[in-house]
């Protein structure tokens, strides 16, 4: 009996949050919504300087984002 209540409990909660968890966000207002944590690149410069820096201790280049092979011709 008491194992039944809190599942139904737990159902209710839960239903009750996908009703209410949503809200409908008007074009114009997504720029005040969007944060520079949730881009895939927050900030391109610091990237590019990350990857530099990754390529100069590691003595090599590539194998990341649009540029593929490690000059073994396994493309």
């Amino acid at each position: 009996m008491r194992a039944t209540r809190s599942v139904l409990v737990l159902m209710a909660l839960g239903s009750v949050n996908g009703v209410f968890g949503c809200a409908t966000v008007q074009p114009w207002e997504r720029e005040l919504h969007a944060k520079r944590a949730m881009q895939v690149d927050p900030d391109p410069a610091v990237s590019a300087l990350d990857q530099h820096v990754y390529e100069y201790r590691e003595g090599a280049s590539g194998g990341y984002g649009a540029q593929s092979g490690s000059g073994c011709g396994c493309n």
